[in-house]
């Protein structure tokens, strides 16, 4: 197996926890902004690659820096595009590999002030779908694509990027007269939707790498996915 991290001092904690693991584990640091880390998988033998690099940003459309959101992107959509055909390079004369591409359900259904973030789910949505309808256009195609879209985990990622907003808003939006409502609002939702422990979410990537059959979409909590298709229904 092959991990990549982003940071090189999480090389020796991620060392020592294959050695208690007693895991087989190759590990190294990739910046997927990065085209001359990116090309370093070319030197791997795998079959699958889990596209599991992001990063998060939130604000309102109205008032929002650009480039706030071409950073999102640049991270979330881009570069996991790039790393995508480097791997699909390697698959696809092949004729058998897998790619797995980690959405979320608010690539689905979005919140308000969470637009970068949102947006760049909804994007890597709408390619993995279309990869996978390309790729089942190929004679006797086997390389696969799936689909992982977390809810809401109690990790902290959500609750860091919520806050993000809370730097520049006050000063600088047409909502920062009632931005503290917003905030408090917020901290409520976030407090009941986020869930411990992270065993459900953790299951589907499993069942993404080793189901002989894979499905398209993998998604979890089951509670907060069934919210969403009714959001979806209603016309949210």
């Amino acid at each position: 197996m092959i991990a990549t991290v982003f940071y090189k001092n999480q090389i020796d904690d991620l060392n020592k926890i294959a050695a208690e693991e007693k895991l087989d584990l190759t590990i190294f640091q990739l910046d997927i902004r990065k085209i001359e880390d990116r090309e370093l998988i070319l030197k791997y033998s795998f079959d699958t690659l889990i596209c599991n690099a992001a990063i998060g940003d939130s604000g309102s459309v109205a008032d929002i820096y650009i480039d706030r959101i071409r950073n999102v992107f640049e991270t979330n959509v881009f570069s996991n595009l790039e790393l995508i055909q480097l791997a699909l390079s390697k698959m696809i004369p092949k004729n058998i590999g897998r790619i797995i591409i980690l959405s979320s359900m608010v690539g689905r259904i979005p919140f308000a002030f969470l637009s970068p973030y949102c947006a760049s789910k909804f994007s890597l949505e709408c390619f993995g779908i279309c990869l996978y309808k390309e790729l089942k256009k190929l004679p006797n195609n086997n390389v696969k694509i799936c689909l992982i879209e977390p809810g809401a985990y109690a990790t902290g990622f959500n609750k860091e990027n919520n806050e993000k907003k809370y730097t520049w808003m006050y000063k600088n939006s047409y909502f920062k007269n009632i931005i503290s409502s917003i905030r408090k609002k917020e901290d409520i939702k976030w407090n009941f939707l986020e869930q411990k422990p992270y065993n459900s979410i953790i299951k589907k990537y499993i069942h993404a790498v080793e189901d002989n059959y894979p499905k398209f979409r993998y998604y979890a909590p089951w509670w907060q996915a069934i919210g969403i298709q009714f959001l979806r229904i209603i016309g949210q």
